[in-house]
């Protein structure tokens, strides 16, 4: 069986320090980057187990570059087939504001900085505006429409 504890080495290619979207647009592992950050394309060998957390990918990270947990993001993890081998995208921001200033929402929320926005079901809210539409045009209020007298 997968050992949990087996060792896992993380090897960092790509690594661009500051960099702007412009400076490299072809470079896909850093796409949508400001000035306040690192990234990089990571490969994880983990020979004895499934797979690797992402929380604690993000530890090693941290630890691995001097910065605290709360200032990496871990994303775009992909195993290679038969297992052994992951690749994926890191982020490491100067700040845990910086995380906060410049990360898609979505991913804060995977992360557990933000919480996730509450709204009703697109379903939802097609039939509440159709009924207020048909309400309106029967009191006489739809639109364009005159109301005879």
């Amino acid at each position: 069986m997968a050992d949990r504890e087996a060792p896992v080495t993380l090897r960092t290619r790509k690594f661009i320090r500051n960099v702007s979207y412009r400076s490299i647009p072809e470079e896909r592992d850093c796409f949508g980057t400001y000035e306040s950050n690192e990234c990089g394309v990571s490969d994880i060998l983990h020979p004895n187990r499934a797979n690797i957390s992402k929380d604690e990918l993000r530890g090693k990270l941290a630890e691995m570059y001097k910065a605290s947990k709360e200032q990496v993001n871990v994303f775009g993890l992909r195993t290679q087939f038969g297992g052994g081998k992951t690749t994926g995208f890191g982020l490491i921001y100067d700040s845990p504001e910086a995380l906060k200033k410049f990360e898609p929402h979505y991913r804060l929320v995977r992360v557990g900085v933000s919480s996730k926005i509450e709204k009703p079901s697109r379903q939802q809210r097609m039939q509440t505006t159709q009924k207020q539409a048909e309400d309106s045009e029967r009191n006489g209020q739809g639109q364009g429409c005159k109301k005879e007298e």
